[in-house]
C-alpha cells in the first residue's frame, strides 16, 4: 500500500511477547495508525469520525474507510472499539495473534485518553509465562491507552485468546471518558478484565502498577515468596521457561499468588460485563458531546 518502509520490524514494533515473554507487554502503537499485515500506516487526525481520517502513508491519501473498502474489509462504523491495557496494544502481538488464528490483520489502532481506568497486573500467570496487565476501576486515573477497531471476526478471535482468564465488558462513555485525538468522545468501548483479580501491594492493598518491565516484576515476586522461588526460580528466565513447559505448574503458581494474599477481587467491572452474541459497533456508540462539527 505504501512505498515507505512502514514494516513493524523497521519501526521496532515487531515484538511478540507470547513468544518472548520477558518483552511483555511489547511496544504499543505510538500514534493513530492502520495495522495491515506487517505494516503500520499512519493516520492523519482530522476533526472527523475515525473513518474520515486520511491514511498518511498511502500515496493517494484515501480516507481510512476508503482504504478499508479497497482492501475488502469492514469500514470503521461496523467495527468494534476495544481498549487494550496489555500486549493487545502492541501491533506485533496483535498481528501475531490474528495471523496464528488465520484472521486478517487489518486493524485501525488509536491511542485514546481514558479516564477512570487504571492498569494493574493480573492475578494469574499466563500460559506464555508472563504476568499480564489487567484494568481496574480508578475514578481519578487519566491514562492513554490504545483502542483497536476490530471487525466481528477479529473480536471473536480475540475472545478466544482471552477467555476464560478474562471477561469482556462495555465501558459506557458517559461513565468513563474516552477522548480521541480529534476531540471526539466515544460513546463506549469494549475492554477485557481479569477474572482472577488484580495483584496488590501487600502493605497498601493498592493494585501493583502494570505495563512496566516484566523481568523486574517477576524478580520482585520471586524475592517475596519462597514458594514461588521453589516452583519457578531462580530468576525470571527460569520462571518463564518452567511455566511454558508445564501447565500444571502454572496453575499451582497462580494459586500461590492468591494464597499469599496478593490478589484483590475484580468486582467493579461486573455491572459492565457483556459477552452477548450481539456486538456493539462504533456506529452503535455515537459520540457523546457533539465535539466534532460533522457528527450527526
Amino acid at each position: 500500500m505504501t512505498t515507505k518502509d512502514r514494516s513493524l520490524a523497521a519501526l521496532g514494533l515487531d515484538d511478540v511477547p507470547v513468544e518472548r515473554p520477558l518483552t511483555y507487554p511489547g511496544r504499543p502503537a505510538p500514534e493513530p495508525a492502520l495495522l495491515d499485515g506487517d505494516e503500520l500506516l499512519r493516520l492523519d487526525v482530522r476533526p472527523l469520525r475515525l473513518g474520515g481520517w486520511p491514511v498518511a502513508d498511502h500515496p493517494d491519501r484515501p480516507s481510512l474507510d476508503e482504504a478499508l473498502t479497497a482492501l475488502g474489509r469492514p469500514v470503521t462504523g461496523r467495527r468494534h472499539p476495544v481498549v487494550s491495557v496489555g500486549s493487545n496494544s502492541s501491533p506485533g502481538q496483535l498481528a501475531h495473534k490474528l495471523t496464528r488464528l488465520g484472521i486478517a490483520t487489518t486493524v485501525p489502532m488509536v491511542p485514546v485518553r481514558v479516564r477512570g481506568i487504571g492498569v494493574g497486573c493480573a492475578g494469574h500467570i499466563s500460559p506464555a509465562g508472563y504476568v499480564a496487565g489487567t484494568p481496574y476501576i480508578e475514578r481519578t486515573a487519566d491514562t492513554t491507552l490504545v483502542v483497536s477497531w476490530l471487525d466481528s471476526t477479529q473480536l471473536r478471535a480475540l475472545d478466544s485468546t482471552e477467555f476464560p482468564r478474562y471477561r469482556r465488558a462495555v465501558l459506557p462513555g458517559d461513565v468513563f471518558e474516552l477522548t480521541m485525538p480529534s476531540g471526539e468522545r466515544l460513546g463506549g468501548a469494549y475492554i477485557y478484565f481479569g477474572v482472577r483479580g488484580v495483584l496488590a501491594d501487600a502493605d497498601t492493598r493498592r493494585p501493583v502498577p502494570g505495563g512496566g518491565d516484566q523481568s523486574e516484576l517477576l524478580a520482585g515476586l520471586l524475592s517475596r515468596s519462597a514458594r514461588l522461588r521453589e516452583l519457578l526460580g531462580p530468576d525470571p528466565a527460569g520462571w518463564t521457561r518452567r511455566i511454558r513447559a508445564d501447565e500444571a505448574l502454572r496453575v499451582r503458581a497462580t494459586q500461590v499468588l492468591g494464597e499469599a494474599g496478593w490478589v484483590l477481587p475484580q468486582t467493579d467491572f461486573l455491572p459492565y460485563a457483556d459477552e452477548s452474541a450481539a456486538l456493539w459497533s462504533y456506529d452503535d456508540l455515537p459520540a457523546l458531546d457533539g465535539s466534532l462539527p460533522d457528527l450527526a
